[in-house]
């Protein structure tokens, strides 16, 4: 009797590894994605970038100027659109170039302001209000009054101030006179906000959008930017 020996049976032949695909078939699966999708993401990436340019654009909030309506951080969504038709009104928040002026630090980054002074209104601060055209602006929504008078050529009574150079006498109190095509704009923290009582008028074309509306922090604050109503 003969016995078979492991070492003389048949072996299974080896099993080669699957062959990788030609580099050209890799290449051509690349130039398809490309064919297929690129055109989709340009067009994408145009529609993203032509928003921000021209319609709309995320801000966020970098001081304490209008405190309390907004807060250091807060994340806005701007209108830039609609201020290439409609002009600003009073009480509406909107996102400006300042002008060039000794005062600001950094005139290539955009303030954020609130309309005060519309083109010809005329204006005097005192006894801790804004008065325009002779009446009192009601404003809840600022910090605290402004401890600064104007217009004045009286340093103790507006430490470096915008001095204008249309000031004319009134009942009571002097006044300056917004210029066509410029406005006055001013923080709701009045006693640290650099505004147009510091470097003076704002012209119309510095305008980048109005602030509409606040998205984060996503707390109760969260919504539109309504416009208040004064009496």
């Amino acid at each position: 009797m003969s016995s078979d020996k492991s070492s003389d049976r048949p072996s299974n032949p080896p099993t080669d590894p699957k062959p990788a695909p030609p580099v050209h078939k890799q290449e051509n699966s690349f130039k398809n994605f490309l064919t297929d999708n690129l055109p989709t993401v340009t067009v994408a990436i145009l529609l993203a970038v032509g928003v921000r340019i021209f319609i709309a654009e995320p801000r966020y909030i970098p001081s304490s100027s209008m405190e309390p309506t907004l807060l250091i951080d807060d994340r806005l969504i701007i209108d830039k659109l609609s201020i290439r038709w409609r002009k600003p009104e009073r009480g509406e928040i909107v996102v400006f170039n300042p002008p060039v002026n000794p005062v600001v630090p950094d005139a290539s980054k955009v303030y954020i302001k609130r309309v005060i002074g519309l083109p010809g209104d005329r204006i005097s601060i005192h006894d801790g209000k804004v008065f325009i055209n002779d009446v009192p602006l009601n404003e809840p929504y600022i910090a605290a009054p402004p401890n600064y008078t104007l217009p004045t050529q009286d340093d103790a009574l507006c430490p470096n101030c915008f001095r204008p150079d249309n000031v004319q006498s009134g009942k009571d109190h002097p006044f300056f006179t917004v210029p066509n095509g410029k406005y006055w704009v001013m923080g709701d923290n009045r006693n640290n906000s650099l505004d147009s009582h510091a470097w003076g008028f704002m012209p119309e074309e510095n305008l980048v959008g109005r602030a509409m509306f606040r998205y984060w922090p996503f707390d109760n604050r969260v919504g539109n930017l309504n416009v208040p109503k004064y009496n």
